[in-house]
This record gives structure tokens, sequence and C-alpha cells, in this order.
């Protein structure tokens, strides 16, 4: 099998290019940070490769499956990448709005347009999009992250109808709190344990193993979250205070957050 990992240089995707390696894969690692993209794919030889890869830009798309290309062609897109700066939408930076869409929605979609045409051609394939807990069930403090991965759930249920007659595959990861950088910080809700990186790469794991529409993390939290989402408003917003999950982002200890906050606003200024 042959796999590209966006944002694989670290967290989830780095849990998950590794994993996949040991288990034979050949893996494309993609990442803004080449140097480090390339510090993951160093211990597993050729079958691993690391490359730059701004999955906001079309063209760093092309150059990216030109760098990578002896590995391929491609069975499955791990479209991981995504950033989460949280705090009040009416204090948070025009160009750091634009910019969390920028990564987390447009490189889902720049990432498809890239590999899904060869998985077209050739009658399989399957893409793996990481989303979020919060993509299905939004809380406050992270209103513009909310929507970006609300945003690639309706793009994942729409993918998956327009390619499943081309025999390509579209699997949705709804993680709640994992312990990585991008979630520093942040408390696990009421009942619910936070997992880690290695949790979710097992899941996309299982997901290329036996293609399913939509997995979470840990997979007990679907039944109850669909539960929720049918009652009446009122009654949900009470479970919602029993559990405290409407607060966690809001909750978030800055001085925990410090440094990954500062590394996503340093990335879009640099951008304007």
């Amino acid at each position: 099998m042959a796999v590209i990992v966006t944002g694989g240089a670290r967290g989830i995707g780095r849990a998950t290019a590794e994993r996949l390696a040991r288990l034979g894969a050949s893996v494309a690692v993609g990442d803004l940070d080449a140097d480090l993209a390339a510090s993951v794919a160093a211990p597993f030889g050729d079958r691993v490769v690391g490359a730059r890869l701004d999955v906001t830009d079309p063209d760093s798309w092309r150059d990216f499956l030109a760098a990578v290309g002896d590995l391929g062609p491609w069975d499955a897109l791990i479209n991981n990448a995504g950033i989460m700066p949280l705090g009040s939408l009416l204090k948070e930076p025009h160009q750091l709005t634009r910019t969390i869409f920028d990564v987390n929605v447009f490189g889902v979609i720049n990432g498809t347009k890239a590999v899904a045409p060869g998985m077209i051609d050739r009658g399989h394939g399957h893409i793996v999009n990481v989303a979020s807990a919060v993509g299905r069930l939004a809380v406050a403090n992270g209103a513009t992250y909310s929507a970006s991965k609300f945003a690639v759930v309706g793009f994942s249920e729409a993918m998956r109808a327009e390619l499943a007659p081309a025999g390509v595959d579209v699997t949705l990861i709804l993680p709640t709190v994992v312990r990585t950088e991008l979630s520093a910080g942040i408390p696990a809700a009421r009942g619910v344990k936070s997992v880690s990186a290695e949790d979710v790469a097992k899941v996309i794991e299982l997901a290329l193993r036996k293609p399913r529409a939509e997995l979470w993390v840990p997979r007990w939290v679907q039944g109850p979250t669909k539960v929720t989402q049918a009652l009446p408003r009122r009654v949900a917003a009470v479970l919602d205070r029993l559990s405290d999950a409407g607060k966690v982002l809001s909750q978030a200890d800055p001085a925990a957050r410090r440094a990954y906050e500062e590394r996503a606003r340093r990335g879009a200024r640099e951008e304007t």
C-alpha cells in the first residue's frame, strides 16, 4: 500500500505515518517543516519519504507529488494537516481566520483534487479526512475552527457520494481531545478521557483495512453524540452543562498553549 499523510511531521500525522510504515506501507510524509518530515521518514529507508508540502497551495501539491512520485501510485490519502488557534472570534485577526480555513478546509480540498484523479483512473483508492468532534458539536471559543471542521464533514459526505461510483472510498475521522501540541492545555469533557495520537492512528489503520463512512476516537463517543443531536435543543443543553463539553475550549490553559498559539499565529502573519 502507498499512502500520503499530510501534516505528517507532528502529532496524529506522525503517529499515523510511523504506524503505517511499521506495517510495511510506503508512506509519503508531507509537512511545511521539510526537515522534520525527513526525520520522520529516515528510520524506514527508501519506503518512506518526507518532503515539504503547503496544503493550502495547489502548486505545492504538484511539487510534492513530483518529489515523492517514486512511491506511488497512491492507494490512500490521509488529509490530516490542520491548525487550531483558540479564542473569541471577535478578537481573532482576519488573517488568522483566513489561515484556519486555508489549512483546514482548502488543504483537504486541494489534496483531494491533486490525488483523487489518479485513484479514479485506477478504479480504487481511499481518502481519509481527519476532522474533529467539534465538526459535529460546536463549542465556544473555537468558532472558526469548529466551522472549518463542519466544512470538512460536509465535504467528506459529498465526496463520498461523488467518488463511490469510481471505487474510491472516503472516511471521516472525528477525534475528541487528542494529547498533542495542537490540543495543549485543553481539558477533556467530563466522562470522556483524552486520547493519544497513536489511538487515532489505530483507527485510521482500521479504516484503511475496512472502509467506514465515519469513525470517532474514542469510538464509543459516536453513539451518545448521535442520540444527543436527536434530542430537543433544551434537553441537549442540559446534558451539555452536565458534561461540560461546551466549555472545554473556553477552559483551555493559555500558558500551556502559548508555544502552539504563537507558532500558529506566526504562520498566519507570514502568509500576509
